[in-house]
């Protein structure tokens, strides 16, 4: 009896990738690297969905329509080929997180006004509101979080900049992830530049 032939890991990626709200569509695209007669999509470690494919096709898209809060978690896909029998790797998981509006956005200080020297160092504070959980510092025109804190306590994280050089001008922004809700973020509060 001959066992699958394991086949080369897809990746996945989500469409968008970041910013998503309650309501929201969201597509996962499964990137194989050769055709395939088909691909599963698994919501954290449960099969939720599945697509015959074309035999020239290398991408599966999974649509999210109307995102809830029971779709923000893990996902990866994986595929199967026929000739030889066998089964992909599963791609390296990804998260979605989705924005929860009902959360108030954090509050937010910067320890400098006006100027700041080029070599000094800045500190930022994010104030969760009470939630608890991890809170984000962001920076405008970055796709993930610069740093993350998940302070003892819950309420206020103090991010710190050290030797600034003009590469670090620019807006920031916090946002936290509630304790009970990994997946789920607030809003993205007021900015400080």
């Amino acid at each position: 009896l001959l066992s699958p032939v394991l086949v080369p890991r897809p990746s996945l990626s989500l469409h968008p990738s970041q910013g998503v709200s309650l309501g929201d569509t969201v597509t996962l695209r499964c990137h194989l690297p050769k055709p395939a007669a088909w691909v599963e999509l698994y919501q954290d470690g449960l099969l939720r969905s599945y697509k015959d494919m074309d035999k020239h096709q290398v991408m599966a898209e999974f649509s999210l329509v109307c995102v809830k809060l029971e779709d923000a978690m893990k996902y990866w896909c994986q595929y199967r080929v026929l000739e030889p029998p066998g089964v992909s790797e599963k791609s390296v998981p990804i998260e979605l997180v989705v924005t929860d509006h009902r959360y108030s956005p954090p509050n937010i200080s910067i320890s400098h006004e006006k100027t700041v020297e080029v070599g000094t160092n800045v500190t930022i504070q994010c104030c969760n509101q009470g939630y608890g959980g991890i809170i984000f510092l962001h920076k405008d025109g970055h796709s993930a979080p610069l740093q993350h804190h998940d302070p003892p306590g819950g309420g206020t994280a103090t991010f710190t900049l050290f030797g600034v050089t003009p590469a670090d001008s620019g807006t920031y922004r916090c946002s936290y992830h509630p304790k009970a809700s990994l997946f789920v973020s607030s809003p993205l509060g007021d900015s400080v530049t």
